[in-house]
């Protein structure tokens, strides 16, 4: 009989943003927001 064991440990650290990361982060949800507002706006036209 064979016994195989493996272990693995996986340590995951929060990434601190800077100022400009999260203005740019922000600016980007917005304009995702957006975009699909429009999407949604054009579909109830066709």
């Amino acid at each position: 009989m064979t016994l195989n064991i493996f272990f693995l440990t996986i340590t995951i650290n929060k990434r601190k943003m800077s100022i400009d990361d999260a203005v740019h982060q922000e600016m980007v949800e917005k304009l995702y927001e957006k975009s699909k507002d429009q999407q949604i706006s054009m579909r109830h036209f066709m």
